[in-house]
Order: structure tokens, then C-alpha cells, then sequence
């Protein structure tokens, strides 16, 4: 089927090339990354704050011209960089459609690769990302669902609040293992995301991230080379456990040596 198809593409991971920098090379590449993220995040957050009172007065809960405002950052922070591609984009639900989006967590390089599937989705993401001078405000301006881990009153208000975008027509987008994986090896899947989608009515849509751990190992290095997206196709359930199993077993399909 497609999603086998979309799986066998991507079978061999996004790796640094054998002309790959070494670690001095990785660091100049990472701090001109950095840098031009930050010089274009001036601009393109003072374009947000310029269009956020219609945002408010007329998408308040969606937000879509924040959203787009926030892709075209992702892309154009990382197009000099290094390339993206999406294999099995046709399985994506339409824009229009709510849809709970899982992805594992390797790198920084994350965030921004996910921007490229070109869905209006809200992340849920730690509190500590919101204060981020410029990248924070920005998120908070967007409406990301902001998280403290280990508050069980924040837990409810995300799992409430994701619940009624979803039902607004939103979507949402979680990494189930809760954290970056520090070694390569994909963690085990956490049950908040399959319980909002089984509360709200609505897929979960796994996707694998191949590479990004590899261009960026830490966050002050930078390879060269590509990543790959892999969307998998949507996942309906009426037992969140159930699509915990299936979501964490499509993710990891795709990744190296599966």
C-alpha cells in the first residue's frame, strides 16, 4: 500500500555525507544557522505582531496568519542549511481537517523540519520554550499550547485546551517520548496524545523524522545533508492504548535499521 511504499522510500536514513566537516566545521556551520534564524526571526516576528489584531479580532483560535508567518521562517532558517523531504505527503488529511499529529524527538532541527508538512497545527511544547526571547513570543503569539511537565493542573488545561481546538477544526502535534532523544534510540511513547484524539474524535497521523539527529547531534553542531519526513497513514481508534501501539510501531517502521 502507500504507507508500505512511503516506508520503503525512506528505508536508508539521512546521514552526513563522507565529506562531512569536522567538529570546528559542524560549529561555524551551527553558529551561522543561529544567526540567520535570529536575523530573519526580527522581521518576521514584527510582521506578526502587525497582523495578530485581526488575527485575534477574526482567527483568534486557530490563527492561521501567525502560523504562516512561522512557516516561512522554518523554511527559509533552514533552506541554506540543508534540505527537507516529505515522502508520503498524500496521506495527509487536508489542512481543514483536525488531526492529531505524533512525531519522535531527536534534535532541535525537529521543530522546524515539521513546519514543512504544511499544516496548521499548534504544538504542545515545555513552558521554558515561551520565554525564548523572539522564537518564545513568537509561539505565543501563534497560540502553542504551553506545557508544564509536572504540573498535573497544566497537564488537564493542555489536554482540555487541545481538546476544544481539535473540535474547532484545528490539529494538534506532540512528541509522544515527552523529551529529545539523547541517544537515537526512540523512547517509549507517553498516552496523552492518543487520549485527546480518542476524547476529540479525531486520526492520529504518525510521522517519522529520519536525519535530523544526524545533522544536528548537538545543538552547537551542523552537518550538511537532507531530512526526511515520513507520513504514515492516519490511525482511527476508540482505545488510546491501541493507537499508542500502532502509532509508536508506524513511527519507528521508518526509522534506520527497522
Amino acid at each position: 500500500g502507500r504507507g508500505a511504499a512511503a516506508v520503503a522510500r525512506a528505508a536508508a536514513a539521512a546521514a552526513p555525507s563522507a565529506g562531512a566537516p569536522g567538529r570546528l566545521g559542524r560549529r561555524v556551520r551551527a553558529a551561522f544557522f543561529f544567526g540567520w534564524t535570529l536575523l530573519l526571526s526580527v522581521p518576521l516576528f514584527a510582521l506578526m505582531l502587525a497582523v495578530f489584531p485581526a488575527v485575534w479580532l477574526f482567527d483568534r483560535l486557530l490563527r492561521r496568519g501567525e502560523h504562516a508567518v512561522n512557516t516561512l521562517w522554518a523554511f527559509l532558517s533552514g533552506f541554506p542549511f540543508y534540505r527537507v523531504e516529505v515522502v508520503g505527503a498524500d496521506l495527509l488529511p487536508a489542512a481543514s481537517e483536525p488531526a492529531v499529529y505524533v512525531s519522535n524527538h531527536r534534535s532541535f532541527l525537529d521543530i522546524f523540519t515539521l513546519f514543512r508538512l504544511n499544516r496548521p497545527f499548534k504544538f504542545v511544547s515545555k513552558t521554558s520554550n515561551f520565554l525564548i526571547p523572539i522564537i518564545g513570543w513568537s509561539m505565543f503569539l501563534t497560540g502553542h499550547l504551553m506545557l508544564k511537565r509536572t504540573d498535573r493542573r497544566s497537564q488537564m488545561q493542555v489536554l482540555k485546551d487541545s481538546i476544544a481546538l481539535l473540535k474547532a477544526g484545528g490539529s494538534v502535534l506532540l512528541f509522544p517520548e515527552g523529551t529529545r532523544s539523547r541517544d537515537g534510540a526512540m523512547g517509549e511513547f507517553k498516552k496523552g496524545a492518543f487520549s485527546i484524539a480518542v476524547k476529540a474524535g479525531v486520526p492520529v497521523v504518525p510521522v517519522t523524522l529520519v536525519g535530523t539527529g544526524d545533522l544536528m547531534p548537538e545543538t552547537l553542531e551542523l552537518n550538511p545533508g537532507t531530512i526526511r519526513i515520513v507520513v504514515h497513514p492516519p490511525l482511527h481508534s476508540e482505545d488510546a492504548a491501541d493507537l499508542l501501539e500502532r502509532s509508536r510501531a508506524a513511527v519507528a517502521s521508518a526509522l534506520p535499521g527497522a
